[in-house]
Formats: structure tokens, C-alpha cells, sequence
């Protein structure tokens, strides 16, 4: 990250926020890459997308490079600066990410065409936070330097089949899943998907603080108003209770190493009776579990996980800016979002009679629930550049109990003091 820095110094003042078409465009290619797996509802809809756009721009050649996560997330600021990279991409929003890039001045100010092709118009506030950045990189305020098409939450994904075969019925409260999760133990189930190698074990240890938390905690954590103390009682909780679940058996420790992928595909074959996740795993599961499942939000909770979809942008460097504002310009068009939303996504400029399937409803209904009470919180890992590796890592250790929540709260405090912006 310091080499990127580094490299990019002489082109922060050259990026002082210009929606320019980019100086040497050809307008015969159009480079893209999405992390989206092929058949979740994005990856569907963005299918569709590239054939409408191809149907508009005869003769232009799209390049699509299907790229991983982890891949984007590690290497960005390195692609970015050079030849390779692409005209449009799928990038992860918040200000360790998105934000970082946009004050390096290797993303592409988008605020011209945001504002003449209407995505402004089409974005909720509470989606549009992550589209813009200030010139510190803190989302919420600034320039636009990218767009979601989609929005996205988390919730608890559970396998009826395996719930009805232990007798146990849907949670209605937290006290009810915690004693779900006992009778699984007891039946010898391992009862949560996990993976401590990547977004999954954050994501259940920052749910459970956000159920001890109100919308100023979140606003102090994430947009740095306020002061953040993880000796508070939110995150003393969060970090007590994980531990407490690795040891009552609800996680395995052999999920330390365990990737995304692991944890989807361990509910998929119907292993795992329980999975917290975000709505991005909902078209895949539609299409390949084949037991009936369901969905609900966190119990107990006002607060969780969730914001707009991850975000187009356009890097500095795109060779053809004017073909990747249009490709983003379709994936916000009606078609786009009915398809996106019948696919099992959340989308954010659909007809709600366009939506005629029944568990896509149900997703965006529940997304409407959070949004009405102001419910989602964002992730763990946005308030500073590198707390995702930091997240990951620490909560290995909880994982393995080779940390005691003490250490472990220390270790994001001294973390995330270091990157924070002095107050």
C-alpha cells in the first residue's frame, strides 16, 4: 500500500476530480471486471447487461475478466496505476477501499455523470453514502466516485429441513437462536457456516455488537463522529460472546482457515444449518440448495450489517471512460433492476410490480424494513485502510482461543487509532 502511495503522489494533483472521457479513447473496447459469481443475481444481471450494451454499441468488443475478491481487494492500487487497468470495475465501497483509492487519485470522478444521467436521482441517501468521498476519502460527503446498482444486507440464512428434522422452530428472538444453536450441539451439528480467513467471522462478531449499538456508536465507528472505545460495551460483548460460541461449540475452530466459499458451500450442501450473510449469497442459494430454506433478519436487533451494493468505478486510467459510463449507465436502466430483483438482488431503481418472485420479495421486503428504521450499520473493516487484514487476522485468534477478547479488543484499538484521521 506504501509503493502505491508512492507512485501515485504525481497524480494526485492531475485528479482533482474531472469527469473526463479520458485523452486517448479508441471507443472499441470495453475492459471490465466483476468479482460476481455467474449465477448469482448480479452476475445474471450483469450477463444481460454487457449483451444489451453490445446491442447498442455494434462493433465494440467487451473484455470481461472475472476477477476474485480477495484479488481486487489486495491488488487495486497496483493495477491501477498502470496500463492494465480496467475501464470499468466492481471495487468494495467504504474509506478504506474505495475512499483510499479516490484520495490517491486513481478513480475517476463521476459527479457530472451521476448528476446528467440521473443515478443521483435513482439512489437512496442511505445507498448514495458509499458513492461519494471527500477529499480525505470519508465516505458520505464529496465527489461521487462510484455507483451501486444494487443494494445489499445481511441476515440469517437457516436450512428448514435441518431445522424440522431437530424439532426446532424458526427464532423469533435472540435467546431462541441461542438455544437452536444448543440443541444442534447437542445433536452433534455444528450449527454456524464460518470462515475465519476472510469477511464471514468479522461479520458475526460485528452483528453481535450492533445488537448492543444505536446509530451514533455506528456514526462514531464509521464516519468518525465521535470517539470509538472497543473497551465499550457493544464491543466487549461482541468479543466475549464469540469466544464464548467457538467454546460452546456453535463455530469450529477448523473454520480458522476456511474461506467464503467454504462457508456458502458448507450451507449449500446442507452441512451447516446456519449461515449469516449478506443478500449477495441469495441467487446462488435460489439456484443451487436443493432443501428448503429461509431467511430472517438478526433478532433483537435494530442495527445490521448492510449498505449500497458494491460500487462501479471507473479508474483514472480507463482508456475508454465514455463506454463505462454507459455500461453503468444500463445496469441502472429498468430492465436491468427488474431482472436483478427477480433474480434474488436487491435493487435500487426496479418497479415493485416488476418483482413477481415470491422469495425475491420477501429480500426486498425485509431490505424496506431495515431501511424504514435507518438499520443499516455499514461493515467492520471500512473505517481505515488495512482493517480488513487486521479484522481477519485478530479474529483468527478468537477462533482459535489462542487471544482472549482483551487482547483482541486492544489490537483494533491500537489498529484503528493508527489509521483514523486525528480528531
Amino acid at each position: 500500500m506504501a509503493m502505491a502511495v508512492a507512485l501515485t503522489g504525481s497524480l494526485l494533483l492531475a485528479s482533482c476530480g474531472d469527469s473526463d472521457n479520458g485523452s486517448s479513447e479508441d471507443g472499441k473496447t470495453l475492459k471490465l471486471w466483476h468479482y460476481e459469481a455467474p449465477n448469482s443475481a448480479m452476475g445474471q444481471a450483469w450477463d444481460e447487461a454487457v449483451k444489451e450494451f453490445k446491442a447498442k454499441h455494434p462493433g465494440v468488443k467487451v473484455e470481461f475478466e472475472a476477477k476474485g475478491f480477495e484479488q481486487i481487494q489486495k491488488t487495486a492500487p497496483m493495477v491501477l496505476n498502470s496500463s492494465d487497468a480496467p475501464d470499468v470495475m466492481e471495487y468494495n465501497k467504504g474509506n478504506a477501499t474505495a475512499g483510499l483509492l479516490s484520495k490517491q487519485g486513481l478513480l475517476t470522478d463521476l459527479t457530472q455523470e451521476a448528476t446528467t444521467r440521473g443515478w443521483d436521482k435513482k439512489l437512496s441517501a442511505s445507498v448514495r453514502t458509499t458513492s461519494v468521498y471527500d477529499t480525505n476519502g470519508v465516505m458520505g460527503s464529496g465527489k461521487w466516485y462510484g455507483v451501486p446498482n444494487y443494494a445489499e444486507y445481511t441476515m440469517v440464512f437457516y436450512n428448514k429441513d435441518l431445522f424440522a428434522k431437530y424439532g426446532i422452530a424458526e427464532p423469533k428472538s435472540f435467546d431462541e437462536l441461542t438455544a437452536a444453536m444448543d440443541k444442534f450441539v447437542q445433536n452433534k451439528v455444528t450449527p454456524l457456516a464460518n470462515a475465519g480467513a476472510e469477511y464471514i467471522a468479522q461479520q458475526y462478531l460485528y452483528q453481535l455488537a450492533l445488537s448492543k449499538a444505536d446509530r451514533s456508536w455506528v456514526d462514531s465507528y464509521e464516519l468518525y463522529k465521535g470517539k470509538t472505545d472497543f473497551h465499550d460495551t457493544a464491543w466487549s460483548y461482541a468479543a466475549d460472546t464469540f469466544a464464548d460460541w467457538v467454546k460452546k461449540g456453535y463455530i469450529a475452530k477448523t473454520t480458522n482457515s476456511a474461506k467464503a466459499e467454504d462457508a456458502g458451500v458448507s450451507f449449500i450442501q446442507g452441512k451447516s444449518p446456519i449461515l449469516f450473510s449478506g443478500s449477495w449469497w441469495y441467487g446462488r442459494f435460489v439456484d443451487e440448495a436443493k432443501f428448503d430454506w429461509g431467511t430472517f433478519l438478526w433478532p433483537d436487533s435494530n442495527l445490521t450489517l448492510g449498505s449500497g451494493g458494491n460500487l462501479w468505478v471507473v479508474p483514472k486510467g480507463a482508456k475508454n471512460k465514455k463506454l463505462a459510463y454507459d455500461f453503468i449507465d444500463i445496469t441502472m436502466s429498468k430492465k436491468i433492476q427488474n431482472l436483478l430483483g427477480n433474480k434474488g438482488g436487491v435493487p435500487v431503481a426496479a418497479d415493485a410490480s416488476a418483482i413477481t418472485d415470491a422469495k425475491s420479495k420477501a429480500l426486498i421486503d425485509n431490505f424496506n424494513v431495515l431501511s424504514q428504521r435507518d438499520g443499516l450499520a455499514f461493515y467492520p473493516d471500512w473505517p481505515v485502510p488495512g482493517y480488513y487484514d487486521v479484522l481477519v487476522s485478530e479474529t483468527q485468534k478468537l477462533i482459535t482461543s489462542s487471544e482472549k477478547p482483551e487482547g483482541y479488543l486492544d489490537a483494533l484499538q491500537e489498529a484503528y487509532d493508527k489509521g483514523a484521521p486525528k480528531q
